[in-house]
């Protein structure tokens, strides 16, 4: 039995009466680029240029959100510290003041609703087993509850923001997707969500402060901050 076809009017994206349905384009042949899109994925972050995700790098059975997170991770024990996390800040080349104060944010947010018990930890340990649970509202819709990467909302939020360069945001452009995607009342949700994006903008803008989609995408799946770490080691061994 054949699937019977939508019409035009059942597939369109945009209402006459709702303006801002026009100027937050979505895409509509994106199931052409990526095989269903609209999928979840558990263990790789892909896009319509990057079918399989990134070339190269290991998911180590980890979820998409995890990955994100286990490069701070530094003895791979599943536990991240704050001294750590300031660690690795370090790599990635902030200053010893944004690392404390990116350090402190992080584990003093974050740190509760990962454990394992209900008893609170003098040391902020963030378990990357439960990070899942202090994902935050307000944000892109990349991850779903479970720290799965879903495609279409990552590509979604390039059509409805990158006006400028299609695969580009600007810092102008990061502010209207943030302020955008608010939740009413989601007040942590409100500052972690510019928080984040702008740790994002400061590491990885271009020359010309535009903040490409892959790094974007990379910065989902955590291989945006081992690719940087590198770089900038690579960088410091030139110099001696």
């Amino acid at each position: 039995m054949a699937t019977p076809e939508a019409s035009n009017e059942a597939m369109s994206t945009v209402a006459d009466k709702a303006p801002i349905t026009a100027q937050r384009k979505l895409p509509e042949d994106l199931d052409t680029k990526l095989p269903k899109p609209y999928l979840p994925r558990a263990l790789c972050a892909p896009d319509s240029e990057n079918v399989n995700g990134t070339y190269g790098h290991k998911h180590n059975d980890m979820s998409v959100l995890q990955q994100h997170a286990s490069f701070f991770d530094l003895d791979k024990n599943g536990i991240i510290y704050p001294w750590e996390t300031y660690k690795g800040f370090r790599a990635l080349g902030f200053n010893m003041i944004l690392s404390f104060v990116f350090t402190i944010f992080i584990h003093a947010t974050l740190s509760y609703p990962t454990l394992p018990t209900w008893l609170p930890s003098p040391f902020f340990p963030i378990h990357i087993q439960n990070l899942h649970k202090a994902k935050h509202g307000s944000d892109s819709g990349s991850y779903d509850t479970e720290g799965r990467f879903i495609p279409a909302n990552f590509e979604i939020m390039f059509s409805k923001y990158a006006r400028e360069v299609p695969d580009k945001l600007t810092l102008k452009e990061l502010w209207h997707m943030t302020q955008a995607n608010s939740v009413t009342y989601d007040f942590f949700g409100w500052i972690a969500s510019k928080f984040e994006w702008g740790i994002l903008y400061v590491l990885a803008r271009d020359d010309a402060g535009y903040l490409s989609k892959e790094a974007v995408r990379r910065c989902f799946d955590g291989s945006l901050f081992e690719y940087c770490a590198k770089v900038r080691k690579g960088k410091a061994g030139k110099k001696a």
